[in-house]
């Protein structure tokens, strides 16, 4: 009786070293940009990379800001502006195409399901340039419209909003509902939004999460400086480094920057994460 016993600690041992190494792993290169992020310009490339020298974050950060009348401050007000905005709305979107593919029975409905799931399995980086053209012939090219709008519809997120409306809303609810007099809206917003709201929280954060590192679009639609969001940005000032050096403390530092709001909305968020992860392996 007691192999089984060693044999499952045996187990746990393994299955801890092996999160040990992969969170190493993943760790080390926020580790690496915080302790570059401290360095003055001249340390970067005269000390040990993993470890802190003289800690200047202060004043990196206050050049960063300063740089070029403080574009970095209107790039992270952009990157806001179509992360959140981009990712309630498309949240929003997504919970009710999701919830009347779930409750709703009409002709080609699974049909109109599966060109969904198709559109799960298309590359973003594919859809830039048919994009691209259609904005330009709608004169939207270098406007907030041409970023903000593509990020708003997310075929992954009308799935998982499917899954969470089958899992979390039960008919006899809407029944209910719809027996008391209230319309189809009413419906949704009072009851079935509340339900799912938990659930819908995961396809807030993958929305936001995808936004906010969103890099090809906004390169391809976008010319004006004070359009960018961060990661362009960001881009923009590394390929400058080859002439001015000391961007690059400035794009480190604004790297580290820019990585905090994403860790800030995580962590707010995470305990309706979970829920909205746990609603959807159990359906």
């Amino acid at each position: 009786m007691s192999r089984p016993s060693q044999e499952s600690k045996t187990s746990r041992t393994a299955a801890m070293a092996l999160m040990f190494l992969l969170a190493i792993y993943f760790l080390l290169p926020v580790y690496f940009l915080l302790v570059a992020a401290t360095k003055p310009q001249g340390d970067l490339a005269t000390t040990f990379g993993l470890w802190f020298s003289h800690f200047d974050l202060g004043a990196n950060l206050k050049t960063l800001f300063g740089r070029t009348d403080g574009i970095f401050l209107r790039w992270a007000l952009n990157s806001v502006i179509y992360a959140v905005l981009g990712a309630a709305i498309g949240t929003l979107i997504s919970a009710l195409c999701g919830y009347a593919l779930a409750k709703f029975k009409f002709r080609g409905r699974e049909f109109l399901f599966s060109v969904i799931l198709g559109g799960v399995l298309v590359p973003t980086t594919a859809l830039a340039l048919p994009l691209f053209l259609l904005f330009s012939k709608l004169g939207l090219v270098d406007t907030y419209l041409a970023v903000f709008l593509p990020s708003i519809v997310s075929p992954f997120g009308v799935y998982l909003a499917r899954i969470f409306a089958n899992a979390a809303v039960p008919e006899e609810i809407l029944e209910s509902a719809r027996l008391d007099g209230a319309g189809e809206f009413r419906t949704f917003f009072s009851v079935a939004f509340k339900l799912m709201s938990p659930s819908l929280v995961t396809i807030f954060l993958f929305q936001f999460v995808g936004i906010w590192n969103n890099f090809f679009l906004p390169m391809v639609m976008l010319q004006k400086e004070s359009l960018f969001p961060i990661t362009l940005g960001l881009f923009e000032w590394n390929g400058q480094t080859a002439r001015v050096s000391l961007l690059q403390e400035s794009v480190i530092t604004g790297s580290l920057v820019s990585i905090i709001p994403v860790i800030i909305v995580f962590i707010l968020l995470q305990r309706f994460w979970r829920t909205g992860l746990g609603a959807g392996s159990i359906k």
